[in-house]
């Protein structure tokens, strides 16, 4: 039913002449303990899964500059869009990706993810 509803969405916002896109986000926050050289060999690893997991449409990242200090010690913040449901699954159990998660576990403190379908 999950991949119906995908599909319908994906078909009627297209039908509209609109653009959707399925948008994975994904902050980090480092333990303390972790050096800088470890925490460039993450940032490199993930923009190395875009040439992986052909599902991964486009793949942006940064670091956080808001001067609000509400990021409660996210300092990472990667943004990935698929285009259906079906294609994010795909990149969730691929087998880079998750070599990548095991990776994290001797630097990263927390992570949070939050995904959406973009709208105008």
């Amino acid at each position: 039913i999950l991949g119906l509803v995908s599909a319908l969405t994906v078909w009627v916002t297209q039908a509209e002449g609109k653009s959707s896109r399925l948008l994975h986000v994904v902050s980090f926050k480092f333990k303390e303990t972790a050096s800088k050289e470890q925490i460039k060999e993450v940032e490199n690893a993930f923009r190395a899964l875009k040439g992986k997991i052909p599902e991964i449409v486009t793949l942006e990242w940064g670091l956080n500059v808001s001067p609000e200090k509400l990021d409660k010690g996210f300092t990472h913040c990667w943004v990935l869009s698929f285009k259906s449901d079906k294609d994010r699954d795909a990149y969730l159990a691929h087998p880079d990706h998750k070599k990548f998660g095991v990776s994290l576990g001797p630097v990263l403190g927390d992570v949070f993810v939050f995904d959406f379908w973009s709208k105008e």
